[in-house]
């Protein structure tokens, strides 16, 4: 104890010497001036912070989108997703609305979709392409608060096999087919659990040209996509069911950002402001209005 002691009292007057001479020099160096912390989770982020013109973009005044290419209806309108037509080019344009940045402001940036969620740095400020948010990608990329909760459904030929499924038994089975890196090859793999290895597909299109040339008996996409191809793609295609979501957690897409990212925040405000002012209802009413109907397969 007394060593204890004895040391600590050299240590204090060791310090307290120091900064008496310190002060009474005048070639002491400047202390290095406070660095504002980074914001890293939604605690973080205020009013001052998400202001007009605070934040730190990838190109100053700018606010850069990415997604996919082909952009696909019902998200996005023609292929063109600075239109503002479809529900993923309206809601990220009312995000950027919330967030201070008018149309002109907006720059749109072509990112593959595995792309997106990969490990690495982005030059995107934030992606929107049906992208759900899970805690496997969480490791790699951050997202903003969910804008659209989604249900995976199931498309088949009124001719194939799988057309006549009932329940999620009725489909082990069958051929599937989904694209890669997407929760609908997961809902595939982990809840119908097929006999036969599903087929996976870099993109949609290729998924649909394999439904309509009969390479696979069904493919599983988001509902709203399922309606759309039957819809206005492949007529002969109907929507057999969807897949019950968790109550409790239910799958929803999210905006992708840089794990870095000090947006964060302030997009997960936006979002949380128009889903609170009804903004997102709107949309979701005005784009996907059809998706709606589907038996769902237990």
């Amino acid at each position: 104890m007394h060593l204890a002691t004895r040391s600590l009292v050299t240590t204090v007057t060791a310090v307290s010497s120091a900064v008496v001479l310190c002060a009474a020099l005048t070639g002491c160096a400047p202390q290095a001036e406070e660095k504002k912390p980074k914001a890293s989770g939604r605690a973080g982020a205020t009013a001052e912070a998400c202001a007009p013109g605070g934040l730190a973009t990838e190109v100053e005044g700018k606010l850069t989108v990415g997604t996919d290419k082909p952009a696909y209806a019902p998200w996005f309108s023609d292929d063109e997703p600075s239109n503002g037509k479809g529900f993923e080019s309206a809601v990220a344009y009312a995000v950027a609305k919330q967030l201070g940045y008018d149309r002109d402001a907006v720059v749109w940036q072509h990112v593959p979709f595995n792309s997106a969620f990969a490990p690495g740095a982005k030059k995107f400020d934030f992606d929107i392409n049906q992208v759900s948010i899970s805690e496997s990608r969480k490791k790699a990329v951050a997202f903003s608060s969910g804008y659209y909760d989604v249900r995976q459904a199931v498309v088949a030929l009124k001719s194939s096999k799988a057309a006549g499924a009932k329940s999620v038994a009725d489909l082990k089975k069958v051929k599937l087919g989904a694209q890669v890196g997407t929760t609908s090859l997961e809902f595939i793999n982990d809840l119908v659990e097929p006999d036969q290895k599903p087929a996976v597909y870099q993109r949609n299109d290729f998924a649909k040209s394999a439904l309509k040339t009969g390479q696979v008996d069904a493919i599983v996409v988001d509902l709203p996509t399922a309606f759309y191809i039957t819809g206005a793609e492949v007529p002969e295609a109907e929507v057999v069911g969807q897949f019950p979501n968790s109550a409790d957690k239910p799958e929803q897409f999210g905006l992708v950002l840089d794990k870095e990212s000090t947006l964060t925040d302030c997009v997960s405000g936006a979002v949380d402001a128009l889903r609170k002012d009804g903004t997102l209802a709107a949309l979701e009413k005005e784009w996907l209005s059809d998706a709606v109907g589907a038996p769902v397969l237990k």
